[in-house]
């Protein structure tokens, strides 16, 4: 298999992925319609990772293939993508346990609003640049960061995503403020996402992302 058809098959392979993803969170999400109750920990970390597969696969599609290009072992890319979810699991767990000890009774548009604009406001600090940059370019983070072998796989799978947690915690933290178990602010912040990665007009798409988000923010606390 050539070098390109590799690359190809990856990223079909990543989007169908992404598909099943979005089939089974919403398939899940069907017993929560109505209730802000996250359910049991397991439960929830399982639907957690599920929805992360869905909204991040996409965004990560070309790192993953880069990747498969430049290693020799046709595992690693697996092995890579579950380090990914692996880091991203644990901003659900921190976030579960937020939600599970706070209280929100009578306090709820000003949560939602007050970290939409905290959103806004991280889409133009030098630490999001930063992160976004590392997202952006996947060439240089592969040279920087290469590992041989499974374990280096994994290694570097974690620390991409770490990068990807630093540029997409405030949106992820805007998504359970407008509802975590909506399909549709779901789907909404994966667009954000995806577009911050992967359109060429990068100050375009953060500024555009930052308005949107303070927008948002505002309407909320209106």
């Amino acid at each position: 298999m050539s070098l390109g058809s590799t690359r190809t098959s990856f990223i079909a392979l990543l989007f169908a992925l992404a598909a099943l993803a979005w089939w089974s969170t919403a398939d899940r999400m069907q017993s929560m319609m109505g209730t802000r109750d996250l359910g049991t920990l397991g439960w929830f970390v399982g639907v957690w990772v599920v929805m992360m597969a869905a909204m991040m696969f996409p965004s990560v599609a070309p790192t993953v293939a880069l990747y498969a290009r430049m290693s020799r072992k046709r595992v690693a890319p697996f092995v890579f993508t579950a380090g990914y979810l692996v880091t991203w699991a644990l901003p659900g767990l921190l976030a579960y346990g937020l939600w599970r000890t706070g209280s929100f009774d009578g306090t709820r548009r000003w949560l939602v609003g007050g970290t939409l604009l905290l959103a806004a406001a991280y889409e133009l600090t030098p630490l999001k640049y930063v992160c976004l940059s590392k997202c952006r370019s996947p060439f240089g983070f592969l040279v920087g960061a290469w590992r041989d072998g499974y374990r280096g796989a994994l290694e570097m799978g974690a620390r991409h995503g770490a990068w990807c947690v630093g540029c997409c915690w405030a949106l992820m933290a805007a998504l359970f403020a407008l509802g975590v178990m909506s399909i549709a602010w779901m789907a909404f912040v994966a667009l954000l996402i995806a577009a911050e990665k992967l359109l060429p007009w990068r100050r375009v798409a953060t500024y555009g992302v930052a308005v949107t988000l303070l927008v948002l923010g505002l309407v909320s606390l209106a």
